[in-house]
């Protein structure tokens, strides 16, 4: 099991030691402390550790400014822990944008109790991101101040790629390092008569601010899930934080969508495999899955599923993913038609079109 070797960020001190706590237990070694992003530059370049827990708000030099710097001076994977708020929202977007690998939400009230009671996930995930591929992170980083699409482009003027002329649906599963590879899929793929559905892990809170990001960038209109609506030709949905997203039904090219707060047993909400399964069940018009960078197996039987039911399938290869777990698991289940860099996804979901 990876142990990476750890500092922590936090300008309370009493958060400090929680988080330490919890990472020593887990048997993750930490090597360092630090209450501020001043201290953190100091701390990172004399014990060189393997991953970073960073807080947002401090003083003297607050989360962002402090990945900015490592990412430029020392780059480190970097782990932000962050308010589960839109506002907490809101940053640590911005902190992923300056090259922080993935974050863990603080979940509300009494944060103490919540991140204890989240420490299995917390562990979890500070060890995929201590594996995560900083070449990727920060070149996604560097890539993310697009202009916004032109809904009317239709794809054609700007990637030079015709829109698409049939009825077809789309689902992206992603994980770690998915919300900078989906936005690029998303600003580079065609509109037309395309429905997507982007299934991300991400909890409640930042999954409406991670669809008006999407809205933005794109040439579709993306809104958070809701329980019952309704897409069509032209327009995406993100999968709800918190909740499974499933088919409620499909008629006249429309798919009618719904929320399920059981677990279902899966580890994650939302569920890739969910969603994939869903789909493939329900629509039988031309189906597309798409499984990019995120870390375990979430995503593989669905994609089996959604090929099994005549979709074409892709997986983002090793070379440009943050982290190679998703996309390897899909590929070992020998469910993918197409592996493909991350720059050439949108336009293989496109050239696959028959």
């Amino acid at each position: 099991m990876r142990k990476p070797r750890t500092v922590v960020v936090d300008d309370s001190r009493f958060m400090r030691g929680l988080i330490s706590d919890l990472l020593d237990e887990a048997g993750v070694p930490v090597v360092g402390e630090a209450k501020d992003g001043v201290e953190a530059l100091e701390v990172i370049a004399e014990e060189e550790p393997d991953a970073v827990t960073m807080d947002l708000e401090m003083p003297r030099m607050n989360g962002i400014e402090a990945v900015e710097q490592i990412m430029d001076e020392q780059p480190t994977p970097v782990l932000m822990l962050s308010a589960h708020t839109e506002d907490g929202a809101e940053v640590t977007f911005e902190a992923l944008e300056k090259g922080a690998v993935d974050f863990f939400s603080k979940p509300g009230g009494e944060v103490s109790m919540g991140v204890s009671q989240h420490a299995d996930q917390l562990v979890a995930t500070l060890r995929s991101v201590a594996d995560a591929d900083l070449t990727q992170a920060s070149r996604q980083a560097a890539d993310t101040q697009r202009q916004p699409a032109s809904p009317g482009a239709g794809g054609a003027a700007t990637t030079g790629l015709e829109p698409f002329d049939d009825q077809r649906t789309i689902v992206i599963g992603s994980s770690t390092g998915g919300p900078d590879a989906v936005e690029q899929v998303m600003a580079e793929l065609p509109a037309g008569d395309a429905r997507v559905i982007v299934v991300q892990h991400m909890p409640e809170a930042f999954t409406a601010r991670f669809a008006d990001r999407l809205d933005n960038a794109s040439r579709y209109e993306v809104r958070e899930a809701t329980d019952g609506v309704r897409i069509g030709a032209g327009e995406a949905v993100v999968a709800r934080g918190g909740s499974h997203l499933g088919i409620a039904g499909y008629s006249n090219g429309r798919i009618r969508l719904e929320l399920i707060e059981a677990d279902r047993g899966r580890s994650v909400r939302p569920a890739v495999d969910e969603t994939m399964t869903a789909v493939a069940g329900a629509i039988d018009d031309p189906l597309t899955g798409v499984i990019l960078t995120g870390m375990g197996s979430d995503g593989a039987e669905g994609i089996c599923a959604m090929q099994r039911a005549g979709a074409t399938t892709i997986a983002q290869n090793k070379e440009s993913c943050v982290i190679y777990g998703m996309p390897k698991r899909a590929i070992e289940a020998g469910c993918i038609d197409e592996v493909r860099h991350i720059d050439d996804i949108a336009t293989t979901i496109r050239e696959l079109v028959q």
